[in-house]
């Protein structure tokens, strides 16, 4: 409600709840809202490194056979055995079957091949993947929006 205020956001679509207040006061809930002016200490975020948003940046697939499983783990590209660092850069989505049969090597040492490059998402690329994730573009799309 702050940023329709500032006229940071157009609302696209109303939702059927309504606030009223004792003075008579009604007032609509936004469903849907673009950002209209761009709010920069969004895009100063980091995506803090952990499990979670690897497998969201993955979009909870397997880096090596691509399939989305349950119970993902994560797995270093370069074994930390032999040098390799924890960032988003060395590390990817697995599934246990994949893991266990790379075991302490690279890809190439175990004949496998990774479907997707690491990469640090940026705050925006990981809004959109969990945006993706929690249906929103299903929902623009119903709307006629996107």
């Amino acid at each position: 409600m702050c940023l329709v205020a500032k006229d940071k956001v157009k609302v696209l679509s109303y939702s059927e709840k309504i606030i009223k207040s004792g003075q008579g006061f009604i007032l609509k809930i936004p469903a849907v809202m673009k950002l209209v002016k761009l709010v920069k200490t969004l895009y100063k975020i980091k995506i803090p490194f952990n499990k979670k948003n690897i497998l969201i940046r993955d979009e909870f697939k397997c880096a090596y056979c691509g399939k989305a499983k349950k119970n993902l783990t994560v797995d270093h590209v370069i074994p930390k055995s032999r040098g390799g660092v924890t960032t988003y850069f060395n590390c990817v989505a697995s599934c246990r079957s994949c893991n266990h049969k790379k075991g302490n090597q690279t890809p190439g040492e175990a004949d496998m091949k990774l479907k997707l490059s690491p990469y640090h998402p940026t705050i925006y690329e990981f809004l959109r993947l969990k945006a993706k994730q929690l249906g929103v573009f299903d929902s623009l799309t119903n709307l006629g929006l996107y």
